[in-house]
């Protein structure tokens, strides 16, 4: 992690979540117009998200999470990565969070993340049970108080799934899968390509 950012993982999850918090806002109260980018960055999104499909997913998601993904793919810019695929990873790994996450939700997630993860993990534990990829099952079956903590936990096989329908390269459906699983010992340019992707959004 670089030395710029806050080093200390608990006041690091404080700091996003007060950004989250932020973005969360009405537009006249300090927060960010939903869908709102400015001019390089709507440029960036539809050089990289060439669809209908693919930028309306990004569209949909929340403010603060657009920031952090734009500013993912700055980071992997900046340090030399082109790679189509992985770029379109950059910009929709988190697609899936956008399925539901209230801010309240939001708020117990970073706390638990920082202070009390074994918590996290048994409110999301339905989803280390069975690998749910289908969202209106995952909807249904879960009761609504649980529903954002397990969404949370399987937001990256819910994003693959959804970049997969919106026609993105195969190979950036499953960098979004993968983007939070531990990174194996083989050395292979998928595996270096979701390194750089895991790096990148450490970073931001």
């Amino acid at each position: 992690m670089a030395s710029s950012k806050i080093t200390h993982p608990a006041l690091y999850r404080a700091a996003q979540f007060f950004a989250a918090l932020r973005a969360t806002l009405p537009w006249w109260a300090g927060g960010m117009r939903r869908g709102y980018l400015g001019t390089n960055d709507r440029t960036l999104v539809n050089s990289i998200l060439a669809t209908p499909e693919q930028q309306r997913l990004f569209a949909g998601m929340p403010p603060n999470d657009q920031r952090h993904a734009i500013a993912v793919a700055h980071t992997l810019r900046q340090a030399g990565h082109h790679h189509p695929a992985l770029m379109q990873a950059a910009l929709l790994h988190d697609v899936g969070k956008s399925l539901s996450q209230p801010i309240i939700h939001r708020v117990l997630i970073v706390l638990f993340e920082a202070f009390w993860p074994t918590v996290l993990q048994w409110l999301s534990y339905e989803s280390t049970n069975q690998r749910m990829v289908n969202t209106n099952s995952l909807i249904h079956k879960i009761s609504w108080w649980r529903r954002p903590f397990v969404i949370h936990a399987q937001h990256p096989a819910i994003g693959a799934t959804w970049a997969k329908e919106a026609g993105c390269d195969p190979l950036a459906v499953r960098l979004i899968a993968k983007h939070q699983d531990e990174l194996g010992n083989e050395v292979t340019q998928e595996q270096k390509l979701l390194a750089a992707l895991q790096w990148a959004d450490d970073l931001n």
